[in-house]
C-alpha cells in the first residue's frame, strides 16, 4: 500500500541532503558529453517533470536546444544519432520506460543516459548488457514513493542541478540555491506556513490557474501533473505572456469556480505584478514568492508545488499519497506499446548485417531496396565478410582507449574477459600489438594485468607509433617533455594562442604534442583551434587527429602504421587484423582502419572494402572488441574467426 502523503513530505529534507552530497562523478562525466550536442529528455509520470528539469538545465547551461519526450514518442519518432538522448525513471520498471529503452539501445545514439532510482531495476539490467549506455543509478534514501513521484523527483532534481552547476561553472548558482531552500524543506517554517495560509482561499474552488515565469516553470508542470494523476482538480498551465494570448479567456466565463496562483521571483516581478493586478478583483489570487537565482527559483518551485499537492489534496479530502487506483487504471497502467513498425530486412539479411549496413551507409537497409542501392552495400558486406572468413591472420593490432578499455574509463585496467581473451590468443601465438595515443600509463597498465610471461611477446606503439617497444620494456616510451626540432616552434605557438590557453591542457612528448580539453567543448572547436595554429606557424609535415577526448599532433612519420611495420617484421607479410573506434577521418585511428582487414567497434569510414562495424545491434566499445576476439581460434600458429562469426 502506498504511503501517506505526510510521510512523504517529512523526508523532504534527508532527500535533498542526500543529493547535496552523493557523489557525482559518473553523473557530471555523462552531463559532460552531453553537454556537446542537443539533448532530448524522456520520462513519464512524476519523471516527466524530471525530463523538464533536465531540458532547462541543459538549455541554461550549455546554449543548446532540449526538448521533452514521452516514451511512446521517442519509441516512434527517430532522431539523428549526435542527439544525446536521456531517459529518466524512478523505478526502472514500467512496460513504456523499458520499451522506450530498447527501441532507443537499437539506434545506438552518441551518447544514451539512464537515469534511474532503482540498482536491481529491469532497466538497470537491460542497460548493463549494453555497455555504452551512461547507466546513473541513484537512488535516494527515501526509499520507493508513494502513488505520486516526491522524494524520487526532488532527488533527480537536485543532483541534476548540481550537475550542470558543476560542470558548467555554476558552482555560486548551486550554493545559492542551497541556501534558499534550506527554510522551504523545514515543515513549520515561517515560509511554509505563509505558503499554506496564503494558497488556501484557492483550494476552495474547483480550478486554478497556475502562471509562472522561465525559471519556476518545473513547479507549474508539476503541479499540473499530480493534480490530474491524484484528481485534486483542475489545473491549467501558462507562463505569464502566454495566459495572455487567450488562456485569460477562461477567467471570463469561469472566473466564479477559478483561482489562481502565480509563481513570482525577481526576474519576472514587474510583468508578474502588472499581470495579477489586471485579473477581476473578485477571484483569489495566492502569490509564492521565490528568491535566488534561476536554480534556486526551480528547486523552491518544485518544493513549492510538493508541498500544496498535499495541502489542496487534504482540503478537497483526497490523501496524495495513496488516493486509490481503479482497476482499469492498473490495466491501463500495464498496456504495452505498440510493436516498433519494424521495416523487413530485404534480402534475408540477418539483424548484426542490418545494423552493419545502416551503420556504414547511414540509411536503413529498406530504405536502400527502395532506392536501389542496397544491392551495392549488401555486395561490399559480403565480399568483406568472406574475406575476413578466409584470412589466416599473422598478428592483431587494437588501440587502446574506446577499444580495449571505455573511454569514460580509459584510467582503469582492461575488463578482466578482455584480458582472458588476450591471454588467451597471446598464449596460442598470436602476434599481438597496441597502437595508443598515450605513453607509458598504458604499459603501467597491461603490466598489471597480463602475466610476465606474455610481457615480450606484445608490442606497444606510444604516442600514436612514434616509439614501438615490447610490453616489458620499461625503459619505453621516452617520456621526456621536450619536443623535436620539428614540433618545438609549433608547441610554442599552441601555448601563445589565448583561448587554447584557457580552455585545454598542452602535453608535450618528443613526436607528439597533445591538448586536451579542460571544459566542456565541442571536439571540433579544439580541432579548430589547433589547425588554425598549425596553419598560422606554417608548420609542414605535422598530423593532426582527434579521439573523443584529445587532439594530437604528430611528426612527420609518426603513424599508428609503424606498429604494423614493426610487427611485420615477425610475422611477414600475413594478414594483419586491424581493431579500432575512431575509423572515421580525422578519429586517429582512421589510418590504422584503411588496413585491408579493419574492423572497427564504434565510428567508420566510408569505404565499402573495410572498416565495418560487425557488432551485436546496440552494442559499441570494448564489448564488440571483446565480442570479435572472442571469435578468433588458432589455426596452424595463425588466428581465424570461427565458421558462423559475424551472423
Amino acid at each position: 500500500m502506498a504511503r501517506p502523503y505526510t510521510n512523504e513530505m517529512s523526508k523532504l529534507g534527508e532527500t535533498f541532503a542526500w543529493a547535496a552530497t552523493v557523489d557525482l562523478k559518473a553523473l557530471r562525466q555523462a552531463v559532460r558529453s552531453a553537454g556537446l550536442s542537443p539533448l532530448r529528455a524522456i520520462g513519464s509520470g512524476g519523471s516527466l517533470t524530471a525530463a523538464h528539469t533536465l531540458v532547462a538545465l541543459h538549455q541554461r547551461f550549455t546554449g543548446r536546444l532540449a526538448n521533452v519526450a514521452t516514451p511512446l514518442e521517442a519509441a516512434d519518432e527517430p532522431l539523428d544519432p549526435s542527439v544525446a538522448t536521456w531517459l529518466v525513471s524512478a523505478g526502472g520498471g514500467n512496460v513504456d520506460i523499458m520499451a522506450a529503452a530498447k527501441a532507443l539501445i537499437l539506434r545506438e545514439p552518441r551518447q544514451l543516459g539512464v537515469l534511474c532510482g532503482r540498482e536491481d531495476s529491469p532497466l538497470a539490467e537491460l542497460c548493463r548488457q549494453h555497455p555504452f549506455v551512461d547507466l546513473l543509478l541513484y537512488p535516494p534514501p527515501a526509499g520507493k514513493d508513494g502513488f505520486l513521484a516526491t522524494n524520487s523527483l526532488l532527488a533527480f532534481t537536485a543532483v541534476l542541478t548540481r550537475a550542470y552547476a558543476g560542470e558548467f561553472g555554476g558552482d555560486a548558482d548551486w550554493d545559492d540555491a542551497t541556501a534558499h531552500l534550506e527554510a522551504l524543506l523545514v515543515e513549520a517554517s515561517g515560509t511554509v506556513t505563509a505558503w499554506e495560509a496564503a494558497t488556501a482561499p484557492i483550494w476552495a474552488r474547483p480550478t486554478t490557474l497556475v502562471l509562472h515565469g522561465p525559471s519556476t516553470r518545473i513547479g507549474a508542470v508539476d503541479l499540473e501533473s499530480k493534480f490530474t494523476e491524484a484528481a485534486i482538480g483542475n489545473l491549467q498551465v501558462a507562463d505569464y505572456r502566454n495566459f495572455a494570448h487567450g488562456r485569460h479567456h477562461w477567467l471570463a466565463k469561469r472566473g466564479e469556480a477559478s483561482g489562481v496562483l502565480a509563481f513570482v521571483t525577481e526576474a519576472d516581478r514587474v510583468l508578474a505584478e502588472r499581470t495579477l493586478e489586471l485579473i477581476p478583483a473578485d477571484i483569489p489570487q495566492a502569490r509564492i514568492e521565490l528568491a535566488g537565482g534561476a536554480s534556486a527559483c526551480a528547486l523552491a518551485s518544485l518544493v513549492a508545488a510538493l508541498r500544496m499537492t498535499g495541502w489542496a489534496g487534504f482540503t478537497r479530502g483526497i490523501d496524495p499519497g495513496r488516493p486509490g487506483v481503479p482497476e482499469f487504471g492498473r490495466k491501463l497502467y500495464n498496456l504495452a506499446l505498440p510493436r516498433p513498425r519494424r521495416k523487413a530486412a530485404p534480402g534475408r539479411l540477418t539483424p548484426r548485417q542490418v545494423a552493419a549496413i545502416a551503420r556504414k551507409s547511414g540509411a536503413e537497409p529498406s530504405d536502400l531496396a527502395a532506392s536501389g542501392e542496397l544491392d551495392r552495400w549488401r555486395e561490399a558486406l559480403m565480399e568483406f565478410e568472406r574475406r575476413l572468413a578466409e584470412a589466416r591472420f599473422a598478428g592483431i593490432v587494437l588501440d587502446y582507449d574506446g577499444t580495449v578499455v571505455d573511454t569514460r574509463h580509459r584510467f582503469e585496467t582492461a575488463s578482466k574477459g578482455m584480458i582472458t581473451e588476450l591471454a588467451r590468443l597471446a598464449d596460442a601465438g598470436a602476434k599481438i600489438a597496441v597502437a595508443t595515443g598515450r605513453g607509458r600509463s598504458v604499459r603501467h597498465d597491461l603490466q598489471k594485468t597480463l602475466p610476465r610471461s606474455l610481457w615480450p611477446k606484445i608490442l606497444i606503439g606510444y604516442y600514436n607509433g612514434a616509439e614501438v617497444a615490447s610490453l616489458d620494456d620499461d625503459e619505453a616510451p621516452d617520456g621526456t617533455a621536450t619536443p623535436c626540432a620539428a614540433l618545438l616552434p609549433l608547441a610554442e605557438a599552441l601555448r601563445r594562442q589565448p583561448e587554447l590557453t584557457e580552455c585545454a591542457r598542452q602535453e608535450d612528448r618528443p613526436f607528439q604534442i597533445t591538448l586536451e580539453a579542460t571544459r566542456v567543448m565541442p571536439e571540433s572547436r579544439l580541432w579548430d583551434l589547433a589547425r588554425q595554429v598549425i596553419l598560422m606557424a606554417g608548420a609542414e609535415g605535422v598530423s593532426v587527429t582527434r579521439s573523443s577526448h584529445s587532439v594530437d599532433i604528430v611528426a612527420a612519420g609518426v603513424s599508428k602504421l609503424n606498429v604494423i611495420r614493426r610487427l611485420r617484421e615477425s610475422v611477414g607479410d600475413g594478414p594483419i587484423l586491424a581493431i579500432g573506434d575512431r575509423g572515421r577521418w580525422p578519429g586517429n585511428d582512421y589510418e590504422l582502419l584503411r588496413e585491408p582487414f579493419a574492423l572497427s567497434v564504434d565510428e567508420i569510414s566510408i569505404d565499402p572494402a573495410t572498416c565495418w562495424h560487425l557488432g551485436e545491434p546496440g552494442q559499441r566499445g570494448p564489448s564488440v572488441t571483446f565480442g570479435y576476439l572472442t571469435e578468433l581460434e588458432e589455426e596452424g600458429g595463425r588466428l581465424r574467426f570461427a565458421q558462423g562469426s559475424f551472423r
